[in-house]
């Protein structure tokens, strides 16, 4: 009896000690995996974060490399306009001297035949003149004749070495123009060279920042970003539009143009990702071309803005503005003056753009609205 106990004991005892030695090690096996989930978990997230700080490194480095380029194409721009005044300038002074050339010919011929009447006025005698006892009238009209002649003869001579000197003085003039221009040229192309270098910079940081946005929630949070960026510009615009004098404002009917030509890549109110739709239009057009003010006002803004680049905002009065972005250098500062159609930007690629363009916005009282209600084709 005791024996068969014993083995009943043993038995129950076998089936108890069973599930607690399969469950201890199922539980180090989970355990286990959970580590291994959780190591999982945190090497994704430590490389979520390192993307971003990645991001924020490259947009960083971008904002540099299209400040560099901002500053090497408005130099370049300079010397263009340098270019521009020389050439006219050695043209005037091409034109100056063929006409100081002719001048010389005329007066030279003038003084020539006042020399030959000179002459042959010389053969007359004067004392004999007194000696046959003529007329003192007629002498004396004589006498006034050749004086006349001689002070014609002395302005004469005056004149045409006021006209040498004039075209000395064009020549020299001429050749410092000619030596300003070599300089000039020099000095473009050394420029140019440095705009190619930076632009090559430039694409190598766009090159990996797009690394890091190879998704599209990726994407669509940049662009909200970028949003919020825009949102506060356009805040500090709105105050400090209320420090400005007052301008005439926009009108509504389709009298002003265009900033700069070219085609309307993407439209107002247009889908751009997601929920997220265009404010302004984008305008396809060639680096480096003008960007002119569609109105005058007063530069409120004009810096790099994230995702936006090179940025201009011109204030026009009664609650108008009007925003310029993507360019590749900005041409005036904040508080300059602008005229109706004068250039005050360039267009370009900046704010990580790869193809040229402008992005071109107008907003009333801080709200965007449609460019097409105020400019024309």
């Amino acid at each position: 009896m005791n024996i068969r106990f014993f083995i009943k004991a043993s038995i129950i005892a076998g089936f108890l000690s069973l599930p607690l030695t399969v469950n201890a090690s199922d539980l180090e096996r989970r355990q286990s995996e959970l580590k291994s989930i959780q190591a999982q978990i945190n090497k994704q997230q430590s490389a979520v974060k390192n993307t971003n700080k990645q991001r924020e490194r490259l947009i960083s480095l971008l904002k540099e490399d299209e400040k560099a380029i901002a500053l090497a194409a408005t130099k370049v721009n300079r010397t263009k306009q340098d270019l521009t005044v020389t050439d006219k300038k050695i043209a005037e002074l091409n034109g100056k001297q063929t006409q100081l050339n002719k001048l010389k010919t005329a007066q030279q011929k003038s003084l020539s035949n006042q020399l030959a009447s000179a002459y042959l006025a010389g053969n007359h005698d004067y004392s004999k003149m007194l000696l046959n006892q003529q007329s003192p009238a007629s002498i004396e009209r004589l006498l006034a004749y050749y004086q006349y002649l001689n002070n014609a003869r002395i302005d004469s001579i005056k004149q045409l070495q006021t006209t040498l000197l004039e075209l000395d003085e064009v020549q020299v003039e001429q050749q410092n123009q000619k030596t300003q221009l070599n300089k000039l040229v020099i000095e473009q192309q050394q420029q140019a060279k440095k705009l190619n270098q930076e632009q090559s910079q430039r694409q190598n940081t766009l090159t990996q920042l797009q690394r890091t946005l190879n998704s599209s929630g990726a994407k669509l949070e940049q662009l909200q970003i970028e949003e919020a960026s825009l949102k506060r510009v356009v805040e500090q615009a709105l105050l400090a539009m209320q420090n400005n004098p007052s301008y005439d404002g926009l009108s509504s009917r389709h009298k002003l143009k265009w900033p700069t030509k070219g085609r309307i890549k993407s439209a107002f109110g247009s889908k751009r990702s997601g929920q997220v739709k265009w404010k302004g239009v984008t305008i396809s057009a060639s680096e480096g071309q003008d960007v002119n003010a569609i109105a005058n006002g007063k530069v409120i803004y004009a810096d790099w803005l994230r995702g936006f680049g090179m940025v201009l905002v011109v204030d026009h009065g009664k609650g108008y503005m009007s925003l310029y972005g993507h360019a590749q250098a900005l041409l005036k500062s904040a508080g300059d003056t602008v005229r109706k159609g004068e250039s005050i930007a360039l267009v370009g690629r900046s704010g990580g753009q790869t193809q040229p363009g402008l992005y071109f916005e107008v907003r009333h009282k801080g709200q965007a609205v449609d460019p097409a209600r105020y400019c024309k084709r």
